[in-house]
């Protein structure tokens, strides 16, 4: 971010600094980060491997691509495994899953295709296309902290390019919990070998990553690229800041 960007970006905080509490930088032994919408957009990936999916439906299992495509249907499927599957909402590879095996089943194709329909949809769904200043902010930060994944989607950071940077990674799938519950952020300081105090953790949502994370004994950046204004009075972020910001204050 060049200068100019650094100043508006600094003025902006300070006309809502009556939200942000104070940042303890000499506390901070570890760095967790968000991962959709924090580290990349989600939707363009998202609307990217459904389209993978469906042509990989119209080779595959024809019959299910144009049952799919009709009107509601895709959504509908979605709310009634969403529904029946409550234990494992914290597992959206396997709601997906479920989700086109249920979709083969109705169309009459085979619904042990499901496997391989969800392997076209993960492959492009680990293809993201990093916001801007990511890659350089994650070199800077990874120097000094180590690094650790924590979402609540199913993205593999640790098998895309900037896993590298990281030094661990906690899917709400394996934690067995969605942010913002403390428990996914407990074991996120455990993977590196602090304690919730030493980590700050960053994220793109006002609920899941800033309350979840403060409620769990975390310092939180809030990563608010929309310039929205904080609404939760009686708790606040640490920080409100973009990724390069956050760079810029953390490291020096």
């Amino acid at each position: 971010m060049q200068t100019k960007g650094l100043i508006l970006s600094y003025a902006w905080q300070m006309t809502v600094s009556h939200a942000i509490a104070q940042l303890n930088v000499s506390q901070i032994q570890a760095i967790s980060l968000d991962l959709d919408d924090t580290l990349w957009p989600v939707w363009p990936t998202i609307r990217k491997a459904e389209a993978a999916l469906l042509a990989w439906m119209q080779q595959f299992a024809p019959a299910t691509a144009i049952y799919w495509q009709q009107e509601g249907v895709a959504q509908t499927i979605r709310e009634q495994v969403k529904a029946e599957f409550v234990a494992q909402a914290h597992d959206f590879s396997f709601l997906r899953k479920q989700m086109i095996a249920r979709a083969l089943s109705l169309a009459g194709d085979d619904e042990s295709l499901a496997e391989q329909g969800f392997a076209t949809f993960f492959a492009v769904r680990q293809q993201v296309d990093l916001f801007p200043e990511v890659e350089q902010a994650l070199v800077a930060l990874s120097r000094r902290f180590p690094l650790v994944a924590l979402s609540n989607g199913n993205a593999n950071v640790l098998d895309m390019p900037i896993g590298q940077y990281f030094a661990a990674s906690v899917p709400a799938r394996e934690a067995g919990v969605l942010k913002p519950d403390g428990r996914i952020f407990e074991m996120a300081a455990r993977r590196v070998g602090v304690q919730p105090s030493q980590v700050l953790h960053v994220g793109d949502d006002p609920v899941l990553d800033v309350v979840g994370a403060l409620q769990a004994g975390m310092q939180a950046s809030w990563l608010n690229r929309e310039r929205q204004d904080w609404r939760h009075p009686h708790i606040v972020p640490h920080q409100i800041a973009d990724l390069d910001s956050l760079r810029q204050l953390v490291c020096g």
